[in-house]
């Protein structure tokens, strides 16, 4: 029996986590769907529209995401300190982006006088918002659910369009971090979608790539490299983003299919620092989702976190061990 997700996510734990949710219908999500001939492809820019989107009303940031034909990815770090620094103001004004709230929120957010009773029941409202700001359960089904109804409006269809559950990673130290975002930023090539990272669509990585080569002053709508781990540490990816970029792209390179498995010795420093292999490295990237289950990292941050989400197994124990030390 699957365990409820909120004894799947634990901030003692960690804060970043991989998700994915798949279609559950023979018909694609996007993309070109053989056995009908119809072209679904402009759908993958609803969902990442969607996920940008998400990116700025949550408390959560989105480190990398992969939009693919029938389910996509999403690498996601949940900012509590952001959540516990907004405003009442702040909390209500985003939580109305995505939903009407009530009409108290309506009234507080236009400035209207509140008598006292009023203004204790909007509290308690602007309480729970924020702690649903930064909830990873919330946040998929704030991307999910919309994407749902247009497409069933769209094939004039009811039922469901998405798995019941969504399938979720606790990332529990760096190596797992990198290991998994490039997982996610590769799932293009993988899937023989794109030959290079600069042209795997709807992705993070190509993103990241467009807005590093045109300077471009418009934000980013993803979490910030900040490099590597020092004292004090800002709130970022503990990495170089020029560090991650070449990783990736070195690695999209050797997992072609008209490649040989071989990674250019020539790595950015990333992966001395991570202490992982090129081998390892190969075998993180494309077999990310089959080599681990819920909680990926080294033995002892995977022992740490099994305890403190009360499991009494240690899943995939021996490939964290063997392959993230």
């Amino acid at each position: 029996m699957p365990r409820p997700r909120k004894q799947q996510i634990s901030l003692e734990a960690t804060p970043y986590y991989h998700c994915t949710s798949r279609c559950v219908r023979r018909a694609f999500l996007c993309g070109l769907d053989s056995l009908t001939g119809k072209d679904y492809e402009y759908r993958r820019q609803w969902v990442e529209d969607r996920i940008l989107f998400l990116g700025e009303v949550f408390c959560i940031d989105v480190c990398a995401y992969a939009v693919m034909s029938n389910h996509h990815h999403v690498v996601l770090h949940i900012n509590m300190a952001e959540a516990q620094s907004l405003t009442d103001l702040e909390v209500c004004e985003r939580w109305h982006k995505l939903y009407k709230g009530t009409l108290l929120t309506q009234k507080f957010l236009k400035g209207e006088l509140l008598d006292e009773a009023q203004w204790l029941a909007v509290k308690e409202k602007l309480d729970h918002w924020r702690l649903e700001l930064a909830n990873i359960s919330r946040w998929m089904w704030a991307l999910n659910e919309p994407i749902a109804r247009m497409a069933n409006a769209e094939d004039q269809c009811t039922g469901r369009f998405w798995e019941s559950r969504f399938k979720s990673q606790a990332l529990l130290d760096e190596k797992a971090l990198a290991a998994c975002m490039a997982y996610v930023d590769l799932n293009p090539i993988r899937a023989r979608m794109a030959k290079t990272p600069e042209s795997s669509d709807h992705t993070s990585i190509k993103r990241r790539i467009e807005n590093q080569e045109t300077n471009n002053p418009q934000p980013l709508k993803l979490a910030e490299f900040v490099g590597n781990p020092r004292e004090p540490m800002p709130q970022g990816l503990p990495f170089h983003l020029q560090d991650y970029v070449q990783l990736v792209d070195i690695t999209g390179r050797a997992i072609r299919e008209d490649k040989r498995g071989f990674i250019n010795n020539n790595l950015p420093p990333i992966l001395e620092r991570l202490n992982i292999s090129s081998h390892e490295w190969l075998v993180l990237t494309t077999q990310f989702e089959s080599k681990f289950k819920s909680l990926v990292g080294c033995k002892e941050k995977l022992m740490l976190a099994a305890k403190a989400l009360g499991l009494q197994r240690r899943p995939a124990y021996a490939n964290c061990e063997a392959i993230l030390h």
